[in-house]
């Protein structure tokens, strides 16, 4: 960094004791005479060969090869000269004698000596001065720099091929993806980075002082160096500003590419492998159990499909995020691109949803066949059972149930209809997709089917029908049998109630014939209601014959319900004729005696016949008598007419009736004792 009096730079050559490489010392030189500019290098060069720690012809071999390196920028070498000198005999001969041929002034100078030829400010430490050097820091510096240099200089080498390949092939570049060896060997940003460290640092050792406070004057590589590194830095933000838009726009094609590969994937996929999958389910099962099987087919399907599905969304929106800040050139591809990806998505997941419905349709449609000839079973399972109830209720519950269980199975083969006319609407749009094949043949197979089904239930149901109408004729009839065999058992309890108020209530004769009379007739009043009542007993049993030979069936009642009914009429009839005989002969008895009691004296020609009287007290004793007799039926039981008081009341009257039909006869047989005395 020091200069000489001609403002040349100085150039110093420490030697050491080591022995000296003279290839390793010409190499170096020739480095740093490459540093300074050629303004510099006219100015010459002093060159200080410090051969205090060396030996002569060390020193005489360094000043030698100067002739060679350096020869015309050489202007003067002083040779530093230890405390113990050389000969000077032999060191001035020898450097006198080479004077005109070197072509530079050689002079030997003590270390103390130097500032005769060199001001003290451009020397260093070594040799007295004062100028403040650095070594290692400027040896650091000129590597920081030679590397940046270098670096920088492929660098742009390299950026200047990527972008004037780029630009001379930007439509070849559309056609084919990144290639690693388009790629800089070194990162941009750490060259710039660098680049830029190293100029703060030389721009700031220009402006601020030494450590010590002096002034320091930056070296002229120094000041070369920061030239160079503001225009290779230039140059470097320049192509590196065109190379990060080179990679912007190849970032872009790449991803608009990888786009274009992933979107094909999808649609090849979508209309290959997943179409072929649709093409290959066509069919709805006969049963819920199939049903099931296809639709766990078909879900497996869709999950297959969801996968890819999931890969266009996330397409969709890189298109969507390019479309917003894609140039000019890219949107027409970008939204064929958009516009294809969609319409394939669309279209399967349409078929998918489309056949999802078709086996939704078809499990219910099954599921409601199933249900119904569950129904039809049952129906026909109670139709089979031979209907044995034990009264007329338990019928007309049994038929109630049948007509639910009809009613059940009418609306069942209803919703069948409805679910089977929806299901067959379905098939019938299904040939608008066809999945891209012809499927008539498929679907004459599925439309058979549910029409089979629909008519197999329609049959069975009417099968059902005819046998629930012959069953309820025979269990209406089996209601009417039990109510007639009700009724016939009704009317036997009647007849007994009859007969049982003929013999409690039924027991007054009447105080006098006119009374008597009356009693009579209301009798055969009574005898008529049970008559009535034994004739419509009669009648429902002969009803119940009829049914059961209509049926087909043995009465498990009217066996011994018309021996009952016999044999109750029978009882009544003995006892009525009790009655009624006993109501003649009372009426008898009180009008012969009322005629008797009732003539006058005067009349004694009415008299002359005792027997009338002889008659009547037979006729009152015949009826006393009987009133105590009981009435026989013919199985050997007795009853009485009412209780023991009630007909000691009614002989009681009787015999008051006797006694005055007696007195009478008293009262007359004594004028016809009196008239033969007198």
């Amino acid at each position: 960094g020091g200069k000489d009096r001609r403002s040349g730079l100085i150039l110093t050559i420490p030697l050491c004791l080591e022995q000296t490489s003279m290839d390793e010392l010409s190499v170096t030189l020739d480095y740093l005479l490459s540093i300074p500019s050629e303004k510099c290098k006219a100015r010459g060069f002093t060159v200080i060969v410090d051969g205090r720690k060396s030996q002569w012809n060390v020193v005489k071999t360094v000043v030698l090869m100067l002739q060679n390196v350096v020869p015309a920028e050489v202007s003067l070498v002083c040779v530093v000269k230890p405390d113990e000198f050389w000969d000077k005999k032999v060191t001035h001969f020898c450097f006198w004698k080479e004077k005109d041929r070197l072509g530079f002034e050689v002079i030997l100078v003590s270390a103390n000596k130097l500032t005769r030829y060199i001001e003290p400010c451009q020397l260093t430490e070594d040799f007295g001065g004062t100028l403040t050097y650095d070594h290692m820091d400027w040896l650091n510096k000129r590597l920081v720099f030679e590397k940046f240099t270098k670096e920088s200089t492929s660098l742009l080498d390299e950026l200047a091929l990527i972008n004037n390949g780029s630009d001379k092939g930007a439509q070849q570049e559309k056609e084919r993806s990144i290639d690693l060896n388009f790629l800089p060997s070194v990162d941009p940003e750490t060259v710039l980075q660098t680049g830029h460290e190293l100029l703060s640092e030389l721009q700031q050792r220009r402006f601020n002082g030494s450590d010590g406070g002096v002034s320091w004057s930056p070296m002229d590589d120094e000041l070369l160096a920061q030239p160079q590194v503001m225009k290779l830095l230039d140059s470097l933000r320049e192509q590196y500003t065109r190379y990060q838009e080179v990679c912007r726009q190849r970032s872009k094609r790449t991803q608009l590419e990888e786009i274009q590969q992933k979107v094909m994937q999808v649609v090849n996929w979508l209309e290959g492998p997943g179409s072929e999958q649709l093409r290959t389910q066509w069919g709805i099962g006969d049963s819920i159990r199939a049903s099931q099987a296809l639709q766990q087919k078909h879900e497996e399907i869709e999950s297959q499909h969801s996968e890819w599905f999931a890969v266009y969304v996330e397409l969709n929106q890189q298109i969507a995020a390019l479309l917003n800040a894609g140039d000019e050139e890219d949107l027409v591809e970008l939204k064929a691109l958009q516009q294809q990806l969609s319409d394939v998505c669309y279209r399967q997941a349409s078929q998918l949803e489309f056949r999802q419905n078709l086996l939704q349709a078809a499990l219910e449609f099954h599921s409601v066949a199933q249900d119904l000839s569950q129904q039809l079973d049952g129906l026909l399972g109670m139709l089979c059972v031979d209907v044995a109830p034990a009264d007329g209720a338990s019928i007309q519950q049994t038929l109630k149930l049948l007509e639910e269980k009809l009613k059940s199975v009418d609306v069942g083969l209803q919703g069948l209809r409805e679910k089977g006319q929806s299901l067959l609407d379905q098939i019938s749009n299904q040939a608008s997709w066809a999945y891209g094949k012809d499927v008539t043949i498929e679907n004459k197979e599925n439309v058979d089917h549910i029409q089979g089904v629909m008519e197999d239930m329609q049959l069975r149901k009417q099968r059902c029908e005819d046998m629930v109408d012959v069953r309820r004729l025979k269990m209406l009839q089996m209601v009417q049998l039990f109510k007639c065999e009700e009724d016939a058992a009704q009317a036997v309890e009647w007849l007994s109630e009859l007969l049982d108020a003929l013999l409690k209530t039924h027991i007054r004769l009447g105080d006098d014939a006119q009374e008597t009379k009356v009693l009579l007739e209301k009798h055969r009043k009574f005898v008529d209601v049970a008559q009535s009542t034994y004739d419509y007993g009669r009648q429902l049993l002969q009803a119940t014959v009829v049914l059961c030979q209509s049926l087909r069936c043995t009465s498990r009642s009217s066996g011994d319900t018309l021996p009952r009914l016999n044999r109750m009429w029978k009882q009544f009839t003995i006892t009525s004729e009790e009655r009624v005989h006993r109501l003649e002969t009372a009426v008898a008895f009180h009008s012969s005696a009322e005629r008797i009691l009732q003539e006058c004296p005067d009349q004694p020609e009415a008299f002359n016949e005792m027997e009338q009287f002889d008659e009547i007290e037979a006729v009152g004793k015949s009826l006393l008598d009987r009133l105590t007799v009981p009435v026989v039926y013919p199985d050997g039981s007795e009853q009485y007419f009412g209780s023991p008081s009630d007909m000691a009341s009614a002989a009681e009257h009787i015999r008051e009736k006797m006694k005055l039909v007696s007195l009478k006869k008293q009262q007359l047989r004594q004028p016809e004792a009196t008239t033969p005395e007198s």
